[in-house]
């Protein structure tokens, strides 16, 4: 039986990031005093991996604005992300560090690597600023995600963890009514 990942802390990884212009180096320690993303995908110059980092990239200021770092991944080399950048308008617009995993090790910690193929899973992990991760989403090599829907699970993860005794029920949006679990609730619903 597999063990969830959820509620566990994130494993010591270290990597080298394209970030802003730079290879800028990377651990588990970086993610820890806010929310962070982890975002796997499968390699760079593909097809739905610049469809999807495209998409985390036109929310990238709001969830910066929400205390939110992104922190995309591949096992592709940071070199191999850096001419990416450069040759493709679409990931020439991110701005968040694109980590290198050319080992799977991080992938392989969060539970995502394809060994036989030396890819990850389409993995995104919402991390909190202790270090645990609060949401854990994967998907098949074909199937994109959203950053909206993305952007809605943080903002849930947030207020739970800002709001004691309250949950936040399906589609819940900022400032939509959340519940109160009780034996009063059982069966009302």
């Amino acid at each position: 039986m597999t063990q969830s990942i959820i509620n566990t802390h994130i494993k010591p990884f270290s990597a080298t990031a394209f970030h802003q212009g730079e290879f800028v180096p990377v651990t588990e320690q970086d993610l820890l005093g806010k929310w962070s993303v982890v975002f796997f995908y499968p390699a760079d110059f593909t097809f739905v991996c610049p469809t999807e980092l495209g998409d985390m990239a036109d929310y990238y200021d709001k969830l910066q604005a929400m205390g939110v770092e992104v922190y995309s991944v591949s096992t592709d080399t940071h070199f191999t992300h850096k001419a990416w950048h450069d040759t493709s308008d679409t990931i020439n617009k991110i701005q968040f560090p694109m980590l290198a995993d050319p080992t799977g090790a991080i992938s392989r910690n969060f539970g995502v690597m394809i060994e036989e193929e030396g890819l990850a899973l389409r993995g995104t992990f919402v991390i909190n600023p202790e270090g645990q991760i609060k949401v854990s989403e994967v998907h098949d090599l074909g199937i994109g995600r959203s950053a909206q829907e993305l952007v809605r699970k943080i903002q849930a993860a947030q207020y739970v963890a800002t709001h004691d005794g309250e949950v936040c029920p399906a589609k819940w949006q900022p400032g939509d009514d959340t519940l109160a679990p009780s034996l009063d609730l059982v069966g009302k619903i």
